[in-house]
């Protein structure tokens, strides 16, 4: 026979909340700290394409 389940409280809820809501934080953070290194041309780390035409030369 099925028994309803117990309800979740409200601290248990805004504390799941909080959890999933600060690895959003570190993921935007890493990204936009990345983005910056690029963007910046000091990053050592990534390869990259860039809009830039090699010459040639003939």
């Amino acid at each position: 026979m099925a028994v309803p389940k117990k309800r979740t409280s409200g601290s248990r809820k805004r504390i799941r909340n909080r959890v999933w809501r600060a690895k959003a934080v570190k993921v935007a953070s890493k990204a936009f700290s990345s983005a910056q290194s690029i963007l910046t041309g000091r990053s050592k780390s990534f390869y990259y394409i860039t809009n830039e035409k090699i010459s040639e030369t003939n």
